[in-house]
């Protein structure tokens, strides 16, 4: 099957994927996001064994905080990296629902260290809190799964393509 560059289900033209594929923070997102998926699931251990047991809150907590943090540094190398490839930071029609549904993830996150930092909640609150910004990232998180597969699918039949035009070009009386 052949895509046209105006597609809808074609998620990058060729010159998108070319400075996706050039610019190095392609390499900055596929680092921090293991790694914030890593420090998600040490701080959702930390956030259940707190609200099961009433045990290891300071460390619950803080998990939460550095959880922030390190979206925070995925957000805006996120908005980077759409800059570079696509000329927007946020919004881009490829990934706009991400996008959308990522300002509830970060509003849900940064109303956690509000209400951590001003203690306008009780801890166990905050915890709760902070379940609703996870549930709200894995959400998101999933999105971007989705996404990726969507990529490599794309790269696969381009590269389909690109074979049966060869093989057209090479064959004795193929169409050119």
């Amino acid at each position: 099957m052949t895509h046209s560059v105006s597609s809808p289900s074609m998620l990058y033209t060729p010159e998108q994927k070319r400075r996706r594929d050039e610019s190095v923070w392609t390499l900055v997102q596929g680092v921090l996001a293991p790694v914030q998926f890593l420090i998600f699931l040490i701080s959702l251990g930390l956030v259940i064994r707190c609200l099961v047991t009433g045990e290891g809150e300071s460390a619950a907590l803080i998990s939460v905080v550095v959880k922030t943090l390190t979206l925070y540094a995925i957000m805006v190398t996120g908005c980077i990296w759409e800059k570079v490839v696509f000329g927007k930071y946020l919004f881009a029609p490829a990934f706009y629902w991400e996008d959308v549904f990522s300002m509830l993830v970060l509003a849900l996150h940064t109303t956690y260290l509000y209400v951590w930092w001003t203690g306008t909640l009780q801890p166990t609150q905050q915890l709760w809190l902070a379940i609703a910004a996870y549930a709200a990232y894995c959400i998101n998180a999933g999105q971007f799964v989705l996404k990726l597969r969507a990529a490599r699918l794309q790269a696969q039949s381009m590269s389909l393509d690109n074979a049966e035009k060869t093989r057209l070009h090479v064959q004795p009386g193929g169409a050119a």
